[in-house]
């Protein structure tokens, strides 16, 4: 057992304080990522700042018919709710393809941006691992990497992000809203997670002492069009290998706006959006979608063990957009099999 402090914050401002005030503290919401690095003796805080108090488990409707989500909403609580089901259906659809109804009932909307890699090595003490200990070494790298990233990666880490929900949320693009020492910012999603470059232990763009209030979603025209594909070793309870949030806005058969993002490729959910740009005003048909795939993983690059990857997710965002084209999400797919 590593003796910690506890703090149980009141309002906002005080929780920020006490991040602020002690560099190895972490915040406790739900708990399921954090509980479990303690006691795999990966995670040591040296303060926990308890934040289940905080008035920000509300569900707010914005002008133009967008969203705010406080950071202590419950993952079952967003998937579920009327608003989000109706205007950002991709959205409910990816929470509700990942972990477990018991974990969605505890797993926060904040948390779940937060939670950290799913790495063999990283949950292993025993082994070195640059996210863990800084130049230690990826022993991914030449080991054990078939869950590992195709996208992004670098020579110091080729972990990936493992959150369903954000890979939604960067299709749809979200807004993070931030508190911290210096006040409120905003960030874009796309913006907030990070690639691990020569420092992978950062997994996002927070500064010290910043934590994630709110995520705010704007109007869109993706209701009608859109899916959330995800490749699994397992039906339930398994992170993606690949998975794909697609959402298409068509007129004549032709895409005006398109957003593909990734999840289980790289260290953050992957969205390229001057590739997306390329596709405005071309037929949304299959051509159209292997161009896009193509586009999309130009620079992917394998591993060992996960080469894979790489025409495995070639398929998943054909499919993907097809399913998007044709008004046909894979979680009703999954129901008419059913």
């Amino acid at each position: 057992m590593r003796p910690f402090s506890y703090t149980r914050a009141e309002t906002v401002q005080d929780a920020v304080i006490a991040l602020a005030a002690d560099p190895g503290a972490q915040l406790l919401a739900g708990g399921t990522n954090l509980v479990d690095l303690m006691k795999y003796d990966v995670a040591h805080p040296t303060a926990i700042v308890d934040i289940n108090r905080l008035p920000l488990k509300e569900i707010e409707g914005l002008p133009g018919g967008g969203l705010r989500i406080g950071a202590l909403v419950s993952n079952s609580a967003v998937a579920y709710d009327e608003r989000v089901k109706e205007r950002y259906p991709l959205l409910s659809s990816a929470i509700l393809a990942g972990a477990s109804p018991q974990l969605r009932n505890a797993a926060t909307t904040g948390g779940n941006l937060l939670q950290r890699t799913r790495c063999y090595y990283f949950y292993d003490p025993s082994t070195p691992c640059n996210k863990r200990e800084p130049g230690s070494g990826c022993s991914a790298i030449g080991g054990t990497n078939r869950i590992h990233a195709i996208l992004g990666a670098s020579d110091k880490c080729i972990a990936t992000h493992p959150s369903d929900m954000c890979v939604a949320l960067a299709a749809l693009g979200a807004t993070v809203e931030v508190e911290g020492p210096d006040g409120r910012r905003d960030l874009a999603m796309t913006d907030f997670h990070r690639l691990p470059g020569d420092q992978p232990e950062r997994d996002n763009t927070l500064a010290p002492g910043e934590m994630v209030t709110a995520i705010r979603l704007e109007g869109n025209h993706f209701a009608r069009h859109h899916t959330y594909l995800k490749l699994r070793d397992r039906l339930s309870y398994a992170f993606a290998l690949v998975s794909v949030a697609a959402a298409i806005d068509i007129a004549e058969g032709e895409i005006v706006d398109l957003r593909v993002a990734l999840g289980g490729v790289a260290h953050k959910p992957w969205r390229d959006t001057l590739a997306e740009a390329e596709f405005a005003g071309q037929p949304a048909d299959e051509d159209t979608f292997h161009g896009v795939a193509g586009r999309l993983l130009a620079a992917a690059k394998g591993q060992d063990g996960n080469h894979f990857k790489i025409p495995l997710a070639e398929k998943a965002i054909v499919r993907a957009l097809r399913q998007a084209a044709s008004g046909t999400p894979q979680d009703q797919v999954v129901k008419a099999v059913q």
